[in-house]
């Protein structure tokens, strides 16, 4: 057992010694000295949005636990709120993220909505997800695509590997628009991929149905749903993670192999937080253009 000391409060590491990622022989408390230098970057995202952990107690290859609530075991000054007569986590403070990740917390999740100002959210996303013997290069030719559209509307976007297999596009909105709107813009650009480029894309949910193609979500901005919090790991063999990058990145191709948590600190030193524009030097963007358009053609 190591103790640690994070914004005044002393936390017992419990088995620090703990192999989580074997090929990359990351320990328990590797991992926790990675999401310390990281915590600046990862809590803005997650700042005062309800928290969804996923805990994997027999490793990572292993069923996974999803956890909302407080547990009754969490000490007093875990930052929380209550939604629907629950107290539920809040990630605000380095000391919470630690405390969530000796608790067993290998991937943090929050929705795009802030729990102080709920139904309304924060960014939309779009989620490309290929399929198992999808080549990545499809997954790049797409998002290139979704971002010069995005860019003939008059939106800057950010893009990001998910951390498993996909990429997951951002766009960074004023916060006054409701889930409602929001989904119709989305649901306009994805029929819009699907009728282009039907040979490769499918707006089917259901796995078994998708075939080859490349899934275009964007059905999961809507409450409660989630998305993982930015440099947040992601339970994967290859210690992978949700990592920002930049539009030149993704045109040179990259691959989500090629941001783990032994390579993202560096790279964050190098080029900085690439996902600013959505948290700390956030552009709050309007959709009113967008929406008019939409309600006046009817689509």
């Amino acid at each position: 057992m190591g103790e640690i000391v994070v914004d005044g409060m002393r936390i017992e590491i419990t088995h620090p010694d703990k192999i989580i990622w074997e090929e990359q022989n990351i320990t328990k408390w590797d991992y926790i000295q990675y999401l310390l230098d990281v915590s600046p970057y990862l809590i803005e995202h997650a700042k005062q949005r309800l928290l969804m952990i996923w805990i994997y107690p027999y490793g990572i290859n292993g069923k996974k636990i999803e956890k909302r609530s407080v547990p009754q075991t969490a000490p007093e000054w875990v930052t929380s709120a209550f939604y629907k007569e629950k107290e539920r986590m809040l990630l605000n403070d380095k000391s919470t993220l630690v405390w969530a990740a000796n608790y067993g917390a290998i991937e943090f999740h929050v929705p795009f909505d802030r729990h102080d100002k709920p139904d309304y959210p924060m960014e939309i996303v779009f989620d490309l997800d290929p399929s198992n013997n999808n080549s990545f290069n499809l997954v790049l030719e797409v998002s290139i695509k979704l971002k010069e559209l995005l860019k003939t509307l008059g939106l800057i976007s950010v893009p990001r590997t998910s951390g498993s297999s996909g990429m997951q596009i951002f766009v960074p909105i004023q916060p006054d628009y409701s889930f409602e709107e929001t989904r119709k813009i989305n649901a306009f650009i994805a029929n819009y991929f699907a009728q282009n480029m039907p040979q490769q894309i499918t707006l089917e949910r259901v796995v078994s149905k998708r075939g080859e193609k490349l899934y275009f979500d964007y059905l999961q901005l809507w409450r409660g749903r989630t998305m993982p919090v930015v440099y947040s790991a992601r339970a994967k063999s290859r210690a992978t993670v949700a990592t920002p990058l930049t539009w030149e990145e993704v045109e040179a191709g990259i691959k989500p192999t090629d941001f783990n948590i032994l390579s993202v600190r560096r790279r964050i030193q190098d080029k900085g937080d690439l996902f600013k524009v959505v948290t700390t030097e956030k552009h709050n963007q309007s959709l009113n253009d967008i929406l008019r358009f939409i309600e006046k053609n009817d689509v």
